[in-house]
């Protein structure tokens, strides 16, 4: 029933236009009542996003499923990969939306709170985890916002190219930044180095140019 008045829905917003789609035209097409259609939406324009629900509680239970042994920034980054996706699931059925919320000023307005919903599951997440330092609430913020700002740029990338290609491909390319910038170096091996004592005589009030020429010198540097 669920998946039959978005079809219903999309195929009038295709012919008729958005504006000109009322809820009656959608139930008449998939031949259900009006109770039907509001037991599932509450409005017309959550037609248009349908799986946004799901996906946000699926995004919340992800955070909440870590631990702290995760790093947090890929831990989030991870998190946005579940809203690629659902657009991946269905690339003609996200390319359509996307077209109709670039036509429609009032679904664009819509789409811009869910992806503020979105942001602040992550932000939630990050400030947790960063509790304990004094910029905690304002790292937590930043890079939740950068990730959901990488995330779409990648992914409306992917859909004005009618979603041709892999799409993670991109989003990755994308998040990738993020985590340089933020997230925690990888460890590298640990070598030994054998260590140098290098020990200079100066006269007292020498200036420290001097002191610094007579290290080089020791150290044979030019």
């Amino acid at each position: 029933m669920r998946d039959a008045l978005v079809a219903a829905a999309f195929r009038l917003f295709l012919e008729r236009g958005y504006e000109q789609t009322t809820v009656d035209d959608i139930v008449a097409l998939a031949g259900v009542g009006r109770r039907s259609f509001f037991r599932y939406f509450p409005s017309k324009e959550d037609v248009v996003f349908p799986d946004h629900e799901r996906c946000l509680a699926d995004m919340t239970r992800f955070l909440a499923a870590g631990d702290a042994t995760d790093e947090p920034v890929r831990r989030v980054c991870d998190a946005a990969r579940l809203v690629l996706r659902m657009y991946a699931e269905n690339p003609t059925f996200s390319v359509q939306r996307y077209r109709l919320t670039r036509k429609v000023p009032g679904l664009r307005a819509y789409e811009l709170s869910v992806v503020w919903r979105y942001e602040r599951a992550l932000a939630a997440y990050l400030r947790t985890r960063f509790s304990g330092r004094p910029d905690g609430t304002l790292r937590a913020d930043v890079i939740a916002a950068a990730v959901v700002a990488a995330h779409n740029n990648a992914l409306r990338s992917w859909l004005r190219s009618d979603g041709q290609g892999d799409a993670s491909v991109t989003v990755d390319h994308a998040l990738g930044y993020v985590q340089s910038a933020f997230g925690a170096a990888p460890a590298g091996p640990v070598t030994e180095q054998p260590e140098d004592v290098v020990v200079v005589v100066s006269r007292r009030g020498a200036p420290l140019w001097r002191v610094v020429q007579e290290i080089e010198t020791a150290l044979g540097r030019d």
